[in-house]
C-alpha cells in the first residue's frame, strides 16, 4: 500500500493533549498508520489484537495522561504491565506524538524525558536512553518522520532532526540534522539528502560505509600490486 504520511514541518516535538477526545484521536492515528506502513496488516482485527506496538502505545497513552495529572504509582504500574505484556518499556513521562509505529517492538526502551515526533517509525530493540546519572532532560528528542532501525541506541539529551534515518545497530551520541542518514558505532552522518520516494521500510537501500571503505582499500591494494609487478619486470630486464 502506498504511504500517505502527513508530516508537520513546523514542530519537532510531540504535543500530548489532555482531553479524552485528544487521546482517542492519537489512538486512531496510531491504529491507522499501521495499515499505511505494514504490508502484513490485512484487517482491523489483526491490528487490534495482534500488534504489541499498538498495545504498548494504548497503555502508554493512559499512563501518560495519569502522569500528567500528577497521579502517583498507577502510571508506573501500567507501564510495568505494558512491558510484561508486550516486551516494550515506555516510561509514563515520555512524550509520543501521533501516528507513531513501533514495528514488532520487542526490547524497545523509551526513557522518561524522551520525545518522539509524529509519524516516527521505531523497530525492535531500539533504546532511547540516557548516558549517565544527570537529572532534567536526559533522553533524546526525535523529530517527525524519523526512522530508527532495529537495535539502534540513541543516548543522551540529543536531537534527531525531522526525516532522519538511523541505521540498524547504530549508536547515536550526537545531534543529527534534518533528513540525514546515520550509521555505525558511534553514529556518523553519511548522507545529507534523502530521496523523497524512499520508503521508511527500505532499510536495504541505506549506504554501507564500511563496505565502501573496504572496497576502496582493495582497489588501492590491487593498484599497488600492479605497480610492484611492473617494477619487478623492469628490474629483471635491466639485469
Amino acid at each position: 500500500m502506498q504511504q500517505t504520511l502527513n508530516p508537520i514541518q513546523n514542530s519537532n516535538t510531540a504535543k500530548t493533549p489532555d482531553s479524552t477526545n485528544g487521546i482517542f484521536e492519537l489512538l486512531w492515528s496510531d491504529f491507522r498508520i499501521i495499515f499505511e506502513r505494514d504490508p502484513a496488516a490485512r484487517n482491523w482485527l489483526e491490528v487490534l489484537f495482534c500488534y504489541p506496538g499498538f498495545h504498548a502505545l494504548c497503555l502508554h497513552r493512559l499512563a501518560h495522561w495519569l502522569h500528567r495529572h500528577k497521579i502517583a504509582f498507577f502510571p508506573r504500574l501500567i507501564s510495568h504491565l505494558g512491558r510484561f505484556l508486550t516486551g516494550i518499556e515506555i516510561h509514563p513521562g515520555a512524550e509520543i506524538g501521533k501516528g507513531v509505529f513501533i514495528d514488532h517492538g520487542m526490547g524497545v526502551v523509551i526513557g522518561e524525558t524522551a520525545i518522539v515526533g509524529n509519524y516516527s517509525l521505531i523497530y525492535q530493540g531500539v533504546t532511547l536512553g540516557r548516558t549517565g546519572k544527570e537529572t532534567g532532560k536526559r533522553h533524546p528528542t526525535l523529530g517527525e518522520n524519523v526512522v530508527v532501525g532495529a537495535g539502534a541506541k540513541v543516548l543522551g539529551n540529543i536531537s534527531i532532526g525531522a526525516g532522519a534515518r538511523i541505521g540498524a545497530g547504530s549508536v547515536v551520541l550526537r545531534d543529527v540534522p534534518n533528513d540525514c542518514t546515520v550509521v555505525g558505532i558511534p553514529g556518523r552522518n553519511i548522507s545529507h539528502k534523502q530521496s523523497k520516494h524512499l520508503s521508511p521500510l527500505e532499510h536495504g537501500k541505506l549506504p554501507d560505509v564500511e563496505a565502501t571503505i573496504i572496497r576502496s582499500l582493495l582497489e588501492r591494494i590491487e593498484q599497488l600490486e600492479q605497480q610492484v609487478q611492473i617494477l619487478k619486470t623492469q628490474q629483471s630486464k635491466v639485469k
